[in-house]
């Protein structure tokens, strides 16, 4: 029965079992000393020719950096094709954390000049709509001088070398021979032409004389202080990209990639292409690497603190809308000073230029007389000046998305303050390293790295024991210096941005009574209180008030005093009101978001 359950097997079968046993087993030994795994990954990574690679595993006496007393499946040309792979890959990781600070520099820059233009181009229609409603007699003639002072004020936002003072001051030179022939005295338009004696006389004397008043003056001082502002924010965006540009095509030192190429692929020549190294291992070789563009945290920083105060000193509490919108303010009050002014203003010019009508005596009574108790004037009524100012007001959808820039801006500025600081640990992050028990040591596999993780920066890098650090790199060094000048510049240039706090650091979590669409400065109330928050700069509060002080306005200043017959100047005018018009209407629509 048991010969029939168990058949037997003959001696020729269990030869042939026997065999097939052994040729498994000497397959799966063979297989074991192969570089298969190794050549697999060599032509997935690119890294180089296949041929390179042996099939199995030998002795090279000849390896630099992937050294071992055993077998290996690398070659001193698969060393040298692994540190230029190793090198690229780093670079293009680089590239690849600073492409979004690049970006968003970049398109911040395109934001800024854009708004910039845009209340430009704004703010000459403005004062151009003036001239052409209020003052059309001498409209035609002064309107390419308007062109070429909004062209100036773009050319210097832009980097140019200009004044803004000396452009304004241009501006109202050009237009007071037109103010004084057809306003001031019309109908002696022939005598002040284009290039006559008499024109180039008046051009010259007009800071002397001041028949606009301080109003040229207020409108220099208002408008260079804010466009001065708004010029170092882009010249800063700008020096921000130049810096970044540099890191991304900064070299590598040789020891750099000898510590790359250790840590990322010399477990390859053992056939383990699928461990990773240790994280504190990789910190220290990225932060060898890295050791130049850690010297750039410090004036980073400083930076990127400018750039903040920068954005709010021009844009806080809409200052530059104000200030472009004041201009046609500015002008009109100018002209209308001038034209109230306009005997003491003749008196002046007959005796230092020569009598300036040059003609009959009897053409004198047909002047418009100007008296303290009664002035002719064509000035535009109230409720036409309400209009107009009114109907110029800047669109509201303009002023939120202003806002909402200057808050995404800050925003973004705080992601990046520590970004030289925090580049290694972005690059051992994520799949590039392994916390588990086995990880890559760079000499083989540990349970954990044991060797001291050195911190940031040039000095403390010379006791890194993964990668040599000897020097900065000399690129870096020279964008560190242009950094450094730029964080100078604008502490001599703006030495009250000390003054600015920013109270609130946008990412870092919203405060109690805000949301994420509306702050106090753009003109929302928060639902904890009604108080408005100001910031304090060079003394005076955001809303344009003394602090602790009534906000008054000067008198007009009279002119040089000279005598004259047949009439007296007025001792007042009425205060401006179409910047107060501009600013209530500004206010109104804040309020209504």
């Amino acid at each position: 029965m048991s010969r029939g359950i168990c058949p037997r097997v003959n001696s020729f079968d269990s030869v042939r079992i026997l065999a097939l046993v052994i040729f498994a087993v000497n397959a799966i030994e063979a297989d074991k000393h192969t570089c298969y795994e190794v050549r697999a990954a060599f032509q997935q990574r690119y890294i180089g020719p296949l041929h390179l690679v042996p099939e199995k595993p030998y002795k090279d006496a000849d390896l630099q950096i992937c050294k071992h007393q055993g077998p290996s499946c690398c070659t001193k040309k698969m060393e040298e094709c692994y540190q230029a792979a190793v090198k690229r890959e780093t670079l293009q990781k680089i590239e690849s954390y600073t492409y979004e600070l690049e970006n968003m520099l970049s398109s911040q820059l395109d934001t800024f000049q854009d708004m910039f233009q845009y209340l430009l181009s704004f703010s000459q229609g403005h004062l151009s709509s003036l001239l052409e409603g209020t003052y059309s007699s001498l409209s035609r003639q002064a309107l390419p001088h308007v062109n070429q002072l909004f062209s100036s004020l773009s050319l210097y936002l832009r980097g140019a070398n200009i004044s803004v003072e000396m452009t304004i001051h241009k501006f109202f030179n050009n237009i007071f021979p037109l103010v004084y022939a057809r306003l001031i005295n019309p109908g002696i338009e022939g005598s002040v032409t284009a290039g006559s004696t008499m024109g180039d006389c008046l051009r010259m004397i007009r800071q002397d004389v001041k028949p606009f008043g301080n109003h040229p003056v207020t409108m220099a001082q208002e408008l260079a202080e804010v466009l001065e502002t708004g010029r170092q924010l882009s010249l800063g965006l700008d020096k921000g990209l130049e810096v970044i540009n540099a890191t991304e095509h900064a070299d590598l030192s040789r020891d750099c990639v000898k510590g790359l190429a250790k840590m990322v692929y010399c477990s390859h020549c053992r056939g383990l292409t699928l461990i990773k190294p240790c994280v504190g291992y990789c910190l220290n070789v990225m932060r060898g690497c890295l050791a130049s563009m850690a010297e750039l945290d410090q004036p980073w920083r400083t930076y990127i603190s400018s750039l903040k105060k920068l954005t709010l000193a021009m844009a806080g509490h809409h200052s530059l809308e104000l200030a472009m919108l004041g201009v046609r303010g500015h002008v009109n009050e100018a002209l209308l000073y001038a034209q109230s002014h306009g005997p003491l203003i003749t008196a002046t010019v007959d005796k230092v230029c020569g009598l300036s009508t040059r003609e009959p005596p009897g053409m004198w009574s047909m002047r418009p007389e100007v008296t303290t108790s009664s002035t002719t004037l064509t000035s535009p009524s109230p409720s036409a000046s309400s209009s107009s100012s009114s109907s110029h007001i800047l669109p509201v959808e303009r002023v939120a998305r202003f806002a909402h820039l200057k808050r995404e801006f800050l925003g973004q500025l705080q992601r990046y303050k520590s970004f030289f600081n925090t580049l290694p640990e972005l690059l051992c992050d994520g799949e590039q390293t392994m916390d588990d028990s086995t990880c890559w040591g760079g000499d083989g596999v540990v349970e954990s790295y044991n060797a001291r993780i050195v911190r940031n920066g040039l000095h403390a890098q010379r006791q890194n024991p993964e990668v040599k650090v000897r020097s900065m790199d000399p690129t870096i060094a020279e964008f560190k210096k242009r950094l450094e000048h730029f964080n100078q510049e604008t502490q001599e240039k703006f030495p009250n941005l000390n003054e600015i706090e920013v109270w609130e650091e946008p990412g870092s979590g919203e405060e109690q009574g805000s949301t994420a669409d509306c702050d106090d400065e753009d003109g929302c109330q928060s639902s904890g209180d009604d108080d408005e928050q100001n910031y304090d700069i060079n003394g005076q509060t955001s809303d344009g008030g003394q602090p602790g002080g009534d906000n008054t306005q000067e008198p007009h200043p009279k002119p040089p005093a000279v005598k004259v017959v047949g009439g007296s100047p007025p001792t007042s005018w009425q205060q401006p009101r179409c910047l107060a018009l501009l600013f209530a209407g500004l206010c109104l629509k804040w309020l209504l978001i």
